[in-house]
């Protein structure tokens, strides 16, 4: 019997073949997580439909909280301080006092008396895309982001609401992504490039 005949380049084949089948399936073993700030809200329709409730020159500040907007609130509030509030809502110093906003006009008026409070919700899941192992190895790492964020600056001074207003993102919707050409070695080579520039 003549010997068999061995062909690397077939056995070289078979062996990437199987190697890129494990590389794409085991998906579902990819880390996910979220991060979430405390929020009356779980939507961004449903912060900003709160925040439409409030009315200029109207709304007691006695009644924020049950809007949605706790001024005595510790997480996601931020007290502005009054520099910082006339910085905001009249950059412009050579714009007359009479033509700023009423509310904002009230404000500076009312100096250090006045109060800016800027509220800050969101809501955003990560899931880990693509290959297991080539995540798992550092080599290619793909993160995919959605949720929203709101942002809402309520003036206050002698227990009402001077001026409001509110912004953020509706929907985020990223996809941030990583490439390691050293895959689990890649921070031990720029470690390696940094010692050697010093």
């Amino acid at each position: 019997m003549g010997k068999r005949r061995f062909f690397p380049g077939l056995f070289l084949t078979a062996l990437l073949t199987a190697l890129l089948a494990a590389l794409s399936g085991c998906s579902s073993l990819l880390p996910r997580g979220s991060s979430d700030t405390s929020s009356p809200f779980t939507s961004f329709e449903q912060a900003q439909a709160a925040a439409e409730k409030i009315v200029a020159l109207q709304t007691r500040t006695s009644d924020l909280k049950a809007f949605g907007f706790d001024l005595q609130a510790t997480k996601n509030v931020t007290l502005i301080p009054y520099p910082d509030i006339v910085a905001r809502l009249a950059p412009h110093p050579g714009v007359p006092l009479t033509e700023l906003d009423p509310g904002v006009r009230q404000c500076i008026l009312a100096q250090s008396a006045c109060r800016a409070y800027l509220f800050h919700f969101e809501r955003q899941d990560r899931r880990r895309e693509g290959s297991f192992w080539l995540d798992f190895l550092n080599i290619r790492r793909m993160t995919a982001v959605k949720g929203w964020s709101f942002d809402a600056l309520v003036v206050v001074s002698d227990g009402t609401v001077l001026f409001r207003n509110f912004g953020g993102q509706a929907s985020i919707d990223r996809v941030e992504k990583q490439t390691n050409p050293l895959g689990p070695l890649q921070g031990s080579g720029e470690a390696a490039g940094a010692a050697l520039l010093r």
